[in-house]
């Protein structure tokens, strides 16, 4: 039997996203990533964005998913442990999946060790400079008392709102973003900074919509995991090489 010692990182599904015919053939792709990583998976963590959309009401979740959450549940009764980080689309995680599955949710960065590596993982948004603007309103819809509001409307009214949202939004476009160069670049800038006060050896985010692989400081390895509605790309750990890969 194959030795399960492999970590996976993936992110930026935004299943649920507009146009849902879109999003319904992206889950079965994904299905088929998960369901060929499972023999030799020790963990899964999927860095943000998952969903276009998640709220957790007292009762209700969003409908849908449902071969994704299946798969998701194979995993975990396989023994492979699941971690979810909150992105800016999916922030509302609360219990749900914690119960169901016995994942972690991560708010904001985790730090790891794995076999004397350092990692440093995060979604990605709102670091690095500029976008005031959205630093605010990430501050306003994590905090309680917005939860608390929203959690008053109607799931049809709530999630309405949000399928309408989700027509506005980049992935809608399925335009691939490009990459920018070091220098612009924000989470790279970032990581710049981070790496002023504290080294690790590996640095991965998701959020950027575009997968880049690069060496700074000529020792800490940087990898944005790009998404899937484009690029279909994630990082694997064998215990000795992060190497970021294409699924086809």
């Amino acid at each position: 039997m194959q030795t399960r010692n492999k970590i996976y990182f993936a992110s930026d599904f935004h299943l649920g996203a507009y146009p849902l015919e879109k999003s319904e053939e992206r889950e079965k792709v994904i299905v088929q990533w998960l369901d060929s990583i499972k023999a030799d998976a020790a963990e899964l963590y999927l860095v943000g964005d998952i969903f276009d959309f998640w709220f957790e009401y007292a009762t209700v979740v969003p409908k849908g998913y449902i071969r994704f959450l299946g798969k998701l549940a194979e995993l975990a009764d396989l023994g492979i442990k699941l971690t979810f980080f909150k992105g800016n689309h999916d922030m509302w995680m609360f219990g749900y999946l914690k119960k169901e599955l016995n994942a972690r949710i991560v708010d904001n960065e985790l730090i790891l060790n794995l076999n004397g590596k350092s990692f440093y993982i995060h979604h990605g948004d709102g670091l690095g400079p500029g976008d005031a603007k959205y630093k605010f309103l990430k501050k306003f819809f994590r905090s309680s008392f917005c939860q608390w509001l929203f959690a008053l409307l109607h799931p049809n009214l709530g999630i309405g709102i949000a399928t309408r949202w989700s027509k506005h939004s980049r992935v809608s476009s399925n335009s691939p973003e490009t990459y920018l160069g070091e220098d612009k670049e924000w989470l790279i800038q970032y990581s710049k900074e981070i790496l002023q006060a504290q080294h690790y050896d590996h640095m991965i985010y998701g959020h950027r919509h575009v997968p880049y692989d690069i060496i700074l400081n000529g020792a800490t390895h940087v990898v944005n995991l790009g998404e899937w509605i484009n690029h279909r790309t994630y990082a694997v750990w064998d215990g000795e090489k992060l190497s970021l890969q294409k699924w086809n």
